[in-house]
This record gives C-alpha cells, structure tokens and sequence, in this order.
C-alpha cells in the first residue's frame, strides 16, 4: 500500500508562519520523517504550488486555500486536510495508520 500525502504551499510564506519552515521545506522534513518510521515504500510526498497549480485537483485545493483562507503548509491525505500552517506529526501518524499504513519494524544492532 502506498499513500499520497500532498503538501500545498507557494514561496511566499504566509503572514502567520513567518518563523515556521516553508511549505517545500515542510515536504522535505515530512519525506524524511515518514519515510523513517514507515519505509519510504508506502508513502509519497508529493509538493504542490497552490499558485501554479498543475491538475485539475490541485487546481480545487488551491481555490480553497485562498477561499477558505487556509493556513500552508497544507498537508493533505486521501483529500482530508490533517494538518495546517505547522503540521503535528502525531496528526499524520494516526491518520496514516488509521488507513492501515504500519509503521516498519526497527531493527537493532544486534539483529
């Protein structure tokens, strides 16, 4: 099973997360620390520019944004929104394992 976890942002940072990573940057940590407790097989993260949107989801995901005046980053699973402007990593990780993502055994040393 592999799980697309979209984050949408722009370069700009919003007004609200001046001291917080940018939404490319938040990817990046995301990739590295979900690929560490789940494997990077079962998830992909994919960034999107939500003012150069490239498909028609994007594209709706992008209107909300602005619309609904929602914080970025926006990190989205399987089209629900789980975590905005400073995404939890406790939020993403019950949502991943709550749609039967596991996280992988950890092998020690001595194994």
């Amino acid at each position: 099973m592999s799980v697309e976890i979209k984050v949408f942002g722009t370069e700009q940072l919003c007004a609200s997360c001046v001291n917080l990573p940018s939404a490319k940057e938040t990817a990046e940590w995301l990739q590295a620390a979900l690929s560490r407790k789940y494997g990077s097989d079962s998830i992909r993260i994919v960034y999107s520019d939500f003012q150069q949107p490239q498909t028609d989801d994007d594209k709706s995901w992008a209107t909300r944004i602005i619309e609904e005046d929602l914080w970025y980053p926006l990190v989205v699973i399987s089209g629900e929104i789980v975590g905005e402007g400073n995404p939890k990593l406790k939020d993403i990780y019950e949502k991943l394992e709550s749609m039967g993502v596991a996280p992988v055994a950890v092998q020690t040393e001595s194994e």
